[in-house]
């Protein structure tokens, strides 16, 4: 799960990347709200945790801008103001979610786990499943009928994005942005070593699941494998 932070304190911004991180989310962090903007539309993100108070564009704005534009992504403000008339003018933009300034860890994760649920992702007892397939999110232990074996960070992040699209097809391009980050320079051949490096796991496992190309298109999932 990618997790978009558009926070001006800058310290605040990445610590917040550095906790998300180690509690097994991918983040990235933006310091204004026109960045921000940028950022949220490119659609990669799962959950966007925004500031109220930022330079260029406010959190009201850019959250007003992306409802406007569809943007259906789960938002959570984050802010030092506490009244309930703040609270009350977030939620009425489009928030689904209000976390006031200062916080503790624990109730940031859960919160997030709580927008994950509403989100509809496939996560049960802290897994994803997939017909015979049980991916860890907690231990990137990914488990067939018969076997299970520990996957990588970006093999892990990959197949967690393959699952939650089930046999939809997704686009080299949207595994990209996804794994490696809107600004990254990784290439295709990037995806394709680690779509390599899965194909081979899930033939360790003995998974009837496989992952499919769809020539010119991209990747999706197969309950049945074809030899």
């Amino acid at each position: 799960m990618r997790i978009l932070i558009i926070e001006d304190e800058k310290y605040l911004a990445d610590a917040l990347v550095q906790i998300l991180t180690q509690n097994k989310y991918s983040a990235d962090a933006v310091y204004n709200g026109e960045d921000g903007l940028d950022y949220a539309l490119s659609g990669i993100y799962d959950i966007i945790l925004l500031d109220i108070m930022l330079p260029k564009l406010n959190g009201l704005e850019v959250l007003k801008n992306l409802r406007e534009k569809g943007l259906q992504t789960p938002i959570m403000l984050l802010t030092a103001k506490g009244e309930v008339s703040d609270k009350v003018s977030g939620l009425d933009h489009g928030a689904d979610d209000y976390l006031t300034k200062p916080f503790v860890t624990e109730e940031l994760l859960a919160r997030l786990r709580a927008l994950s649920r509403r989100r509809g992702d496939l996560i049960c007892d802290d897994s994803l499943h997939f017909k015979d397939l049980t991916l860890n999110l907690s231990t990137y232990e990914l488990s067939s009928s018969t076997k299970s074996i520990k996957l990588g960070l970006k093999e892990f992040h990959i197949l967690e994005f393959l699952i939650s699209h089930g046999e939809h097809v997704v686009s080299k391009e949207e595994l990209l942005e996804k794994i490696w980050g809107y600004d990254s320079d990784a290439e295709y051949n990037h995806v394709e070593v680690y779509i390599s490096f899965l194909r081979k796991k899930l033939l360790h496992l003995q998974s009837k699941v496989s992952i499919q190309t769809q020539r010119g298109v991209g990747y999706y999932l197969e309950g049945e494998r074809h030899d």
